[in-house]
């Protein structure tokens, strides 16, 4: 991948949300956020001097919101929830082979599989997602029955950076490879588009941060994420 566009990670969801992802965000002067049924999450043209103000008209009071490369204090009217370190990593290695029976039970999911995507969601709680975030990418899953079990998807993107998000897994389904192989057809699928690959994973989740490595996955940065909300 060219040097230059390595750039973007720095603040990717800016990137995404006035580049190709702006027809879903939503916001005023260098603030920007996914619109209401997306992803709650919010981003700064620039993070050293975030624009609240322009970002209060479209957050409800109360609403939790993901912001990311922000370690400022709290401006009056705004409270910080929770704080942690999340690592953004890039793919750096060939496309995965696939395994004879690899894909076999992916099942492309739509709208119609929301309502699982989210009880999933609620139950392993992999970062931020709304009903709408399907129209974000292309989302794959597993399934047991009719119920939901593993899923991967995809969320940002900007220059040729996409990003392989939700990725999750049923507690009582883990140990299989499951999303493994969801995310490694991903991954086939975007870097045949010409696609370079990215994820985040938070610092303290050591297992997820080894099994991207082992992937191909290499560390390139490490950003605060906070999640906060406007007080009524």
């Amino acid at each position: 991948m060219p040097d230059h566009s390595l750039h973007l990670l720095t603040n990717i969801v800016w990137h995404s949300l006035v580049g190709p992802q702006a027809p879903v965000s939503t916001g005023g002067d260098g603030a920007r956020r996914y619109a209401s049924g997306f992803s709650p999450i919010v981003a700064f043209e620039d993070m050293t001097r975030p624009n609240f103000a322009a970002l209060a008209p479209y957050c409800e009071p109360g609403e939790h919101l993901y912001c990311s490369g922000w370690s400022g204090p709290a401006p009056a009217g705004w409270a910080i929830h929770a704080e942690a370190v999340l690592v953004k990593m890039v793919w750096e290695a060939p496309a995965p082979a696939p395994a004879p029976d690899a894909g076999a039970a992916a099942v492309r999911l739509g709208s119609e599989h929301v309502p699982q995507m989210l009880d999933l969601v609620a139950l392993t709680k992999p970062g931020p997602f709304g009903p709408r975030t399907i129209e974000l990418g292309e989302y794959f899953g597993a399934f047991d029955g009719p119920r939901l079990v593993a899923m991967a998807g995809e969320r940002m993107f900007a220059g040729p950076l996409r990003e392989v998000s939700g990725v999750c897994t049923h507690p009582e389904f883990q140990g299989r490879g499951l999303a493994r192989e969801l995310m490694q057809l991903l991954l086939r699928r975007e870097l045949q588009r010409g696609e370079t690959p990215f994820l985040h994973v938070m610092r303290d989740n050591r297992s997820a941060h080894a099994m991207y490595q082992r992937m191909g996955f290499r560390d390139h940065q490490e950003q605060v994420v906070r999640v906060l909300s406007r007080v009524a």
